[in-house]
């Protein structure tokens, strides 16, 4: 399928980003946890360098459950830090919180014996559109203390927060694009909702999406549109099948047009708006072992 992606803006962003790198001690990563990998742009290691650095597996709550605790254990293999977020409730913002301090300890101790007593760890948070960085910059900032202002060297443009009495926040509104290198991570980011629909072809990418959940998450298909597997089993076999699954949960969901013929543009919007809510339950569409 073709998908149109105009991400404008990246080269002015990520030379703020880079800028801003400078003043920072911990960068945090938020990705969507539904997708980690095609929700991770490829230019944030590359303009970190050798910052300390802690994924946010935000939207956990969406997820498959096995699948967080493998992700979380993937990325610690790689001697990165990771924590499962909810920016909806607040859910693991003690936890990142707790990580930042912890892997700043051995710096901060350093600090303390070369008298720099009551340094601030300075953090910011960098992500792709979608993944819930604005909402988890407001769930953290408005669960702590108002802003602490500017400080000296630093523009006028940049608001430092206080997350502790030991953290502060860079809250800068530049948003970072990824590249898309290939086609699935295009697909994976339209299903979770990260790009435009009106570049999309929105039958197109539910047919993909059920064709994907088809051989992971079959029963929660089936449950959640009441189907009964002998039915599912009785559908033709061959590169049809997933239209004609898509045309019977048309039926179930009674989305007809004259002549009894299934609405398939609106099974579409059903099936892709149930997905990116969790009604079809908690998925994952990268899986680690693969």
């Amino acid at each position: 399928m073709n998908i149109n992606w105009y991400p404008g803006h990246m080269v002015k962003t990520k030379r703020q980003i880079e800028e801003d790198i400078k003043l920072i001690d911990v960068v945090l990563e938020i990705l969507d946890a539904r997708i980690p990998i095609s929700s991770q742009n490829p230019d944030i290691k590359q303009i970190i360098k050798n910052k300390k650095r802690i994924i946010l597996l935000n939207k956990s709550d969406l997820s498959d459950k096995t699948e967080n605790i493998k992700w979380v254990k993937y990325f610690k293999n790689q001697g990165i830090s990771a924590v499962l977020t909810n920016s909806n409730t607040g859910n693991g913002i003690n936890e990142v919180l707790k990580e930042i301090e912890s892997i700043m300890e051995d710096h901060m101790k350093k600090d303390i014996i070369k008298g720099r007593v009551g340094k601030q760890i300075r953090t910011i948070i960098l992500g792709i559109p979608n993944v819930g960085k604005s909402s988890l910059i407001n769930r953290i900032t408005n669960k702590k203390s108002a802003g602490v202002g500017n400080k000296p060297g630093v523009t006028k443009q940049k608001q430092w927060v206080h997350l502790s009495n030991k953290i502060d926040l860079l809250d800068t509104p530049g948003v970072l694009w990824p590249k898309l290198e290939n086609e699935e991570i295009a697909l994976n980011l339209s299903f979770v909702g990260t790009i435009k629909e009106e570049n999309i072809d929105k039958t197109e990418l539910a047919y993909q999406l059920i064709k994907g959940l088809e051989k992971d998450y079959l029963e929660n298909i089936l449950n959640r549109y009441k189907i009964e597997r002998q039915e599912y089993e009785g559908l033709e076999k061959g590169q049809n099948k997933i239209y004609l699954f898509m045309e019977l949960i048309g039926r179930k969901r009674g989305a007809l047009l004259q002549g009894n013929k299934v609405d398939v543009e609106k099974v579409a919007n059903i099936i892709l708006d149930e997905f990116r809510a969790a009604k079809l339950g908690n998925i994952t569409l990268e899986m680690v072992n693969r």
